[in-house]
């Protein structure tokens, strides 16, 4: 065992005395060591339970004959991040997640990981890191949120957000904003909604890297907490068979989790996060074969901020497992791939059940022919964009409109909360990008201001930022190369024509190719927003949105 490293043998003395000053016996150092990595803190609604789900691991890992040791990593919370420096920090967070766990288990050798993520960057961080190690690895996410109720319905973040909106605009009372913002978040968990967590938690299973309800059961229920036992006990076993993400990791297990992204209309975030994964894991997942993927694969559920069902609408129907069983119909999954149970996917979906056809349609019903999301390109995006199509309003999907230029979103929210946003404009907000944000921050604040006003209809958003998962509209980001690499966005213009065909794949701007090299060549960068600190390494380090937002190699340019 990898473990042995530390525990025995003469020269280990030292070390067995380090362990015995915690009062360890000698029958916890000759077990398997398993590491629980933690995200638990008290920032973040989905991360506040954690300890209580790393108990339960713990309590799985000495059933199971092991163990447990538990160390912590950051995790930053988006929604309390937005609209301020803090989403700077956000997507920049992984990579220290990633590197802070490959640190600890690197000094300290151990036998497996137990990976308990629950939120947006969180959940990618893990993964690479247990990419990047290869040891053998379980998933347990901390689980979802519960829909809250407002006036009759079922309500989440995303609908606080928007109401600030219509508060602005008149359609709604401060007094009804204070009663949505007391009932819009029940309890703990990952929100409510297909955001970019609870995206990331499907992925995971759909991935093989979680057990079968990973992505889907409640956060406040006793099963997440037998799931939490399970996961305990499954890694002593994958330690024992030798089984690792390598082998479970593979092309064929990201086509599978891209094809349940594409079927459930995820976040966008999941085309930053699963190539920077796949990059870890030795392999090139780059936006053509995720197109490809979307191009086949038809849109089966909407869920919120697409539709009005949540995650535990998706639970009662047979979460993730049952779309995937639903897809594996038209042979859209790889069955043969291997998962953490031990099974392979096709033996996980025997056991499988389709319990309800409106959440999750059948072929005939589908919402989308394609899939949830949409990778664009044009003169404005030669190396791609994307935009979840499946949020988006059918009489927006091909749009053309005169360019409304702002330089970052602080500058956009003002204007549309201002009244100052046209019907049929295009709102261009540039120098967003990982290099530009820095950080790539997420656009939640102008994208549901501009749906809470009644606009989300009439006005299309375009940027080399990112969204958040909540996010609904002609929202199109991600836009590469971005602005402060001298990406076509940079040039574009007030009241410029952009051309927008989701259909066909197209984001252009209408001007002619001499006009846009003679504009790019005169353009003058604007100075770094942040020049000190790990945002300033990071903005020397980071490579475009295309890529997955990953690093540079060591020694490349």
């Amino acid at each position: 065992m990898r473990s042995e490293k530390m525990t025995k043998g003469l020269e280990r003395a030292p070390h067995r005395s380090l362990f015995k000053s915690m009062g360890w016996l000698d029958e916890e150092m000759n077990r398997p060591l398993i590491g629980v990595i933690n995200s638990a803190n008290d920032f973040v609604p989905g991360h506040k339970h954690l300890h209580q789900i790393a108990a339960a691991v713990k309590e799985g890992v000495r059933m199971a004959g092991g163990t447990p040791l538990e160390f912590f990593t950051i995790a930053v919370c988006d929604g309390l991040s937005m609209n301020h420096v803090g989403m700077h920090y956000s997507l920049p967070s992984r990579e220290i997640i990633t590197d802070s766990i490959e640190v600890m288990v690197m000094a300290h050798p151990l036998d497996g990981l137990v990976f308990i993520p629950n939120c947006d960057k969180i959940v990618p961080g893990m993964l690479m890191a247990a990419a990047r190690l290869n040891l053998p690895s379980v998933f347990v996410s901390g689980g979802p949120m519960m829909a809250g109720r407002f006036q009759g319905k079922a309500v989440d973040l995303s609908n606080v957000f928007e109401a600030v909106g219509k508060v602005r605009a008149g359609f709604m009372s401060e007094a009804e904003l204070a009663e949505l913002e007391e009932c819009a978040c029940p309890g703990c968990g990952s929100c409510a909604g297909m955001f970019t967590a609870n995206s990331m938690n499907c992925i995971t299973e759909a991935l093989g890297m979680g057990l079968p309800g990973n992505g889907t059961v409640s956060a406040v229920s006793a099963e997440r907490i037998r799931l939490a036992k399970r996961a305990g006990i499954k890694v002593l076993e994958a330690v024992k068979n030798g089984l690792t993400p390598s082998e479970i990791m593979t092309m064929s297990a990201f086509e599978n989790a891209l094809a349940m992204d594409m079927a459930l209309g995820c976040s966008t975030n999941t085309i930053i996060h699963l190539p920077a994964i796949a990059n870890e894991a030795g392999l090139v997942l780059d936006l053509h074969r995720v197109d490809a993927i979307s191009g086949k694969t038809p849109q089966l559920a909407k869920l919120s901020p697409a539709g009005e069902r949540h995650i535990e609408d998706l639970a009662l129907a047979g979460g993730v497992q049952a779309v995937m069983k639903r897809l594996a119909e038209r042979g859209l999954i790889n069955e043969d791939c291997l998962t953490v149970s031990g099974k392979t996917v096709g033996q996980q979906l025997q056991e499988a059940a389709i319990l309800d056809d409106e959440v999750i349609r059948p072929f005939e019903k589908a919402y989308l022919k394609s899939g949830g999301i949409a990778v664009l390109r044009g003169n404005l995006a030669p190396d791609g964009a994307v935009v979840k199509q499946g949020a988006v309003a059918p009489e927006m999907m091909q749009k053309s409109g005169p360019a409304r230029v702002f330089h970052s979103e602080e500058e956009a929210v003002e204007a549309i909360l201002g009244g100052k946003i046209n019907r049929g404009d295009v709102i261009v907000i540039s120098y967003e990008g990982p290099k530009g944000g820095p950080g790539m921050r997420e656009m939640l604040a102008p994208t549901s201001a501009v749906a809470g006003m009644g606009l989300d209809r009439e006005v299309a958003l375009i940027t080399d930022g990112r969204f958040s998962g909540a996010t609904r509209g002609a929202a199109i980001g991600h836009i590469s190369p971005e602005a402060m690499e001298r990406g076509p966005l940079a040039a574009v213009r007030e009241g410029d024509t952009i051309i927008i065909d989701i259909p066909n794949r197209r984001l252009d701007l209408d001007i002619s190719p001499e006009e846009l090299s003679k504009r790019l060549a005169e353009l003058e960068l604007p100075k770094p927003k942040i020049d000190k600190g790990y945002l300033a390494r990071y903005i020397r380090q980071v490579r475009s949105a295309s890529t997955g937002a990953v690093f540079k190699k060591v020694g490349s340019e």
